[in-house]
């Protein structure tokens, strides 16, 4: 009888552990590179590094520059699922730190901001991952400024998703109508939410400790 009940405490776990859904981490970072925001990339690559550090095996981790078509792979700056060894681990973060500084170096303004196209990319590479936790971070003033011919009047479907908005600079204009600052925040808000997503605004990068 107790060999019939411990083969069928056995066998219940064992159907049961198929269920668990996995606790690593996906975070996918949309950078701005729009204008005068390139002058905001050192803080970016503050928090990527920042990022990294909290970051752990089988954590998977991509960060993407938002330009004028962002819905695409070739925007994607570095990318890396972390290992199960810690030494592995190490060397895919030091490649991965190498990479974005030298983006850093390099990048030029672009013309046009697509925020949206950058979240659809987000959305799908993290949905790819399978990851417990996802979440996007967006460096951005928020600002989407499309090429004439790009349409993105559509809804990304956000839910299980944290959304944060970081260092969200005020714009000249937003000085003389503090109203265009504040609608722009509440703008995306109301899209993240609308499809179940949660967001936040992180603007004192000094306070990054509860980012992740």
């Amino acid at each position: 009888m107790k060999k019939f009940t411990l083969y069928a405490v056995c066998v219940l776990l064992a159907s049961c552990s198929g269920d668990v859904a996995p606790r690593n981490t996906g975070v996918f970072m949309l950078i701005d590179t729009s204008g005068t925001y390139t002058e905001e990339l050192g803080k970016a690559e503050q928090i990527i590094r920042y990022t990294l550090s909290k970051l752990d095996a089988t954590d998977s981790f991509a960060v993407a520059r938002i330009d004028t078509g962002s819905f695409s792979e070739k925007d994607i700056v570095a990318k890396a699922s972390f290992d199960d060894r810690p030494s592995a681990v190490n060397r895919q973060k030091r490649l991965f730190a190498e990479q974005i500084s030298e983006f850093v170096k390099s990048a030029k303004p672009s013309p046009y901001t697509d925020i949206t196209g950058g979240l659809l990319q987000a959305v799908e590479f993290l949905n790819e991952k399978g990851t417990g936790k996802k979440t996007i971070l967006i460096f951005s003033d928020l600002k989407e400024d499309l090429e004439d011919g790009y349409i993105r009047d559509i809804d990304v479907e956000l839910e299980g998703f944290e959304v944060i908005a970081l260092n969200v600079t005020k714009l000249r204009s937003d000085n003389i109508d503090p109203r265009e600052y504040l609608g722009r925040l509440e703008t995306w808000q109301g899209r993240v939410e609308k499809t179940g997503g949660h967001w936040r605004v992180v603007n004192d990068l000094d306070g990054l400790g509860g980012l992740l």
